[in-house]
């Protein structure tokens, strides 16, 4: 067994602040460090105190936090050229931080140095130097990020390893080899891996270790960082869910099951990586970005299987079709509801409901048919699990009604009023016998329905106050009968703690709409009863 320790450095906070759509506030950035120290991460990188305020108040409020796995560090630049490492605000700000570890960047790229910094690369090298030596002398922990290590490899290969050597001399705790482009491939990390490691170990006293900065903006930032670790790298760089500048970064959360479960290398403390998905997920949830369900391990369609050959022989044995079982990572395996699927994988799924059931049972023959009728129509279950739950409970009789929808009315005027919104709905439902009535406007039609709908019904169901509507899509069935074309919606929704998909079809998008929404609602308050 490889009993290596990999250390996990997550930048999310600092490089993954940088990707489009990205924005944290103080009380974000501090519910992600928790997060990550849950997750049990090594290192949190959390911004660069002296770039603005936000970042210098975080520093203050994380000394709050009991941390019980991860090290805070802070990050900035070497001294400006021109000025001593004593005189640079810069990394004065960095002091300020108070953190016991401080990570610097400097060129590794003789162009950058004189392109770009516009320095001599003598004056880069003693940039690096006094930077760290000066951080050092104040007690500090220095990580020094060779920015452009690998292109700068091969570029002037000497003055590269030169600029690594020099931070290595002046008492760096860890270099960073960094693919800051993120054009490089795996066996050109892993080479230049070797190189670095073999040029450094030549330093009197304690040698460095090597850590792996991956970009992937070639798609091959997991796979240049798992390189980089075969060459000897022990620290590992990147972002929980990827996301950062360009293309983002290495995503930790499809790198660390790999690093751990596979290659038997130590990634997060013993037990935690059953916590990956449900971290990964409530981090998405801070950042109020969409987690991508294509992401390995942790993703909604990582174990999701749709066509009926594969989910028979999953329940035969799971490796036939899933390369670790889901559970290592905190996920669930998942059967999509198709007409490619077979009678297997739908009674697997009845069994939620009802254990008895198997695939020769009467029921999976008449919902098998059911759902090949429906999705001849333009229906389409595999991203709408809600709703095909709700199926299932009515063709097995086992569905109550929470109420029915009588009646609707939707009306847009445009453009809008100064005191009113441009749409406006009216709904009659029947709620144990009793008849109730509501009207809403919105924003847009859908919006006025929603809102319209579950103010006829807050009244008998309190717990509708918490739900809400998350994503919303649409997509045209049969685009050659133009307008007059089927739709299919596809509506997502939350009540803080879980969320779930519903869908509904026809050839009017408020209609279609009005069936997705009435899925959506029925379901949270089946839910509750369970």
């Amino acid at each position: 067994m490889n009993n290596k320790q990999i250390e996990i450095f997550d930048t999310t906070l600092r490089d993954g602040s940088q990707g489009e759509g990205i924005s944290f506030s103080v009380h974000d950035k501090l519910a992600i460090t928790e997060a990550l120290d849950e997750l049990g991460v090594s290192w949190i990188e959390a911004g660069n105190p002296g770039s603005n305020p936000k970042d210098a108040d975080f520093f203050k409020q994380v000394k709050k936090l009991k941390l019980n796995n991860s090290r805070i560090c802070a990050f900035g630049s070497t001294r400006k050229k021109g000025l001593t490492a004593k005189n640079d605000k810069q990394l004065a700000d960095l002091l300020s931080a108070d953190t016991e570890t401080v990570v610097i960047f400097g060129k590794a790229s003789a162009l950058h140095v004189t392109e770009v910094l516009q320095a001599s690369l003598d004056e880069n090298l003693d940039m690096i130097f006094s930077s760290i030596e000066f951080l050092r002398s104040e007690g500090r922990e220095v990580f020094f990020d060779a920015e452009h290590f690998f292109d700068g490899l091969a570029q002037n290969c000497g003055y590269a390893l030169k600029s690594i050597k020099t931070a290595a001399e002046a008492g760096a705790a860890r270099i960073i080899l960094c693919d800051t482009n993120g054009g490089n491939f795996p066996l050109v990390v892993n080479a230049g891996t070797i190189e670095a490691a073999d040029h450094i170990k030549t330093i009197s006293g304690k040698t460095p270790s090597l850590g792996i900065h991956a970009h992937n903006d070639s798609g091959l930032a997991i796979a240049c960082s798992i390189a980089a670790v075969e060459a000897g790298c022990t620290q590992v760089q990147g972002t929980l869910l990827g996301f950062g500048e360009r293309c983002g970064n290495t995503c930790l959360a499809a790198l660390i099951p790999g690093l751990e479960h596979k290659m038997k290398m130590r990634c997060l403390p013993a037990g935690h990586l059953s916590r990956l998905t449900e971290i990964s997920r409530r981090v998405a949830e801070i950042a109020n970005c969409t987690l991508n369900d294509d992401i390995p391990y942790i993703g909604a369609h990582a174990f999701s299987h749709k066509a009926g050959m594969h989910a028979d022989a999953i329940l035969k044995i799971s490796s036939s079709f899933e390369h670790i079982e889901p559970s290592i990572v905190g996920n669930d395996r998942h059967f999509l509801m198709s007409e490619q699927g077979g009678r297997a994988a739908i009674a697997e799924r009845v069994r939620e409901f009802d254990s008895e059931i198997d695939k020769f049972h009467p029921a999976i023959d008449a919902l098998s048919r059911r759902l090949k009728a429906l999705e001849a129509e333009g229906w389409a279950f595999d991203g709408a699990d809600a709703s095909f739950e709700i199926l299932v409970c009515k063709e097995l009789g086992l569905y109550k009604s929470f109420f029915d929808l009588i009646a609707f009315r939707v009306q847009s005027e445009y453009p809008a009023g100064k005191l009113m919104e441009c749409c406006h709905a009216w709904v009659k439902v029947l709620v144990n016998g009793q008849y109730e009535m509501a009207a809403a406007e919105g924003d847009g039609p859908v919006n006025a329905l929603d809102e319209a709908l579950r103010r006829s019904l807050t009244g008998f169901y309190p717990r509708l106050k918490k739900m809400r509507l998350t994503d919303y899509k649409v997509r045209v069935i049969d685009g050659k009968a133009a307008t007059a074309a089927k739709v299919r919606v596809l509506i997502e929704s939350t009540d803080g703690v879980s969320s779930w998909t519903t869908v509904g079809v026809s050839a009017d998008i408020i209609a279609a709409s009005s069936l997705a929404l009435v899925d959506s609602i029925a379901y949270n308050l089946k839910r509750a009863a369970v």
